[in-house]
């Protein structure tokens, strides 16, 4: 199956999804980062999902991951049928992804706010593991860098320079007050790099994602204001 073939399944297997629409705005504004990355980033297939060379991808926005599923789902990771049952008494797929039930689910999630520290850790591990390849890669968004834990692990990368290291910030506008400069000035002002770009625009997506600048590198992927 080509690649267009994959995407152009996404809004089918996106309507399968039900039981938890009142996240469906938050979960679908992240489906062109996710299908950008699975696509044409990520060096991680079914596969490879236990290969210790794989890239890691981070779900910190676990919250309604129905994007998430369909796109695992397109991609190969778990089976079609799958997505007609989430929650149910019987799924392995819930409302929040689990990382021993869903296959190529890196960390359970759902629970804002500790997925940027997490991918510090595991970019570290690697490190002291001697795997310089991988690349660990983290999708946040906007409100939860609210969360004190996330200004630990901002500082914490740039001063140990974790260059394998890339968050992307999806940026629908839900943060309860901002920040001066805009989001990248918070990660920037700590020795990141950053890239500020259309979420929706597949093309500038990816050009930022696999930019390498020898620093940690955040990605502040702007989309529609939620709740609009």
């Amino acid at each position: 199956m080509t690649t267009a073939t994959s995407q152009a399944r996404l809004p089918d297997l996106l309507r399968r999804l039900t039981g938890d629409e009142k996240h469906a705005v938050s979960a679908h504004s992240t489906l062109d980062v996710l299908w950008v990355l699975y696509d044409r980033v990520l060096r991680v297939s079914p596969a490879t999902v236990d290969d210790p060379q794989r890239d890691r991808f981070l779900l910190s926005k676990g919250h309604g991951p129905a994007a998430y599923y369909a796109v695992l789902a397109a991609k190969g990771f778990i089976p079609v049928e799958w997505l007609d049952d989430v929650a149910g008494p019987d799924s392995r797929l819930g409302f929040h992804p689990d990382r021993t039930l869903v296959p190529g689910v890196e960390i359970g999630s759902g629970s804002l706010g500790h997925g940027l520290g997490l991918a510090v850790g595991t970019a570290l591990g690697l490190r002291a593991q001697g795997r310089r390849q991988p690349r660990v890669y983290v999708l946040v968004g906007d409100a939860e860098l609210d969360e004190g834990a996330n200004h630990e692990a901002i500082a914490y990368a740039g001063a140990t320079g974790l260059a394998t290291l890339t968050a992307i910030v999806l940026d629908n506008q839900s943060a309860t007050h901002g920040w001066p400069g805009g989001i990248a000035s918070r990660f920037t002002v700590n020795g990141w790099s950053a890239s500020t770009v259309d979420g929706r625009d597949q093309a500038a997506v990816e050009a930022a994602l696999t930019e390498r600048t020898g620093r940690p590198h955040v990605v502040v992927a702007v989309v529609e204001q939620k709740g609009r």
